[in-house]
């Protein structure tokens, strides 16, 4: 939260973290991460609240095998009308393997990852369990979308992107907007 601060104020103020004045600013969009499943739960919301406060312009969530979870957590950030002052995107993965969703549910802090989840994985050959992957990250990317406040979304294909051309043509994310003139 300090550091979202410190740059902000270089970029807007003009002025270094001790008081200096800068020649030049940075020219930059000022992003911050944010855990919706991380405890204590009911505080999430607030702590974004400071993220936004301190000049987060945009922020990019832990990936989100929970959607309900996730659709509890922007509801609070509706609540509190943090949807209006950044932009959220949400953070989508597809799952190479049981295993890996086994793994992320019981040894990586800070992520929910459902049981039933891994029961879909578990409940097609193996030999199709990355291209149920694949599915699952895609119906995850069409439920958050319909999320009031999800601005877009933060595809992590970690150490598998050769799965980002499939994902983005079935999730409808192509062809890419063209900026504004």
């Amino acid at each position: 939260i300090q550091l979202v601060k410190m740059v902000k104020d270089m970029r807007d103020e003009k002025k270094f973290q001790c008081g200096d004045e800068m020649a030049v600013e940075p020219n930059l969009f000022i992003g911050a991460a944010a855990n919706p499943f991380a405890d204590p739960f009911e505080y999430r919301a607030n702590r974004l609240a400071k993220k936004v406060a301190a000049g987060a312009d945009f922020i990019q969530t832990q990936i989100i095998f929970n959607v309900d979870k996730f659709a509890e957590w922007m509801k609070m950030v509706r609540d509190k009308g943090l949807h209006e002052k950044v932009k959220i995107l949400a953070g989508v993965a597809p799952i190479k393997s049981v295993g890996a969703a086994r793994y992320m549910q019981t040894k990586v802090p800070g992520m929910d990852v459902p049981d039933a989840l891994i029961e879909r994985l578990k409940s097609v050959p193996k030999e199709e369990v990355s291209k149920e992957g694949i599915k699952l990250c895609v119906d995850i990317i069409n439920q958050v979308r319909q999320i009031e406040g999800v601005a877009g979304i933060h595809l992590m294909a970690i150490e598998w992107e050769e799965a980002v051309p499939e994902i983005t043509e079935s999730a409808d994310l192509l062809p890419r907007p063209k900026p504004a003139e």
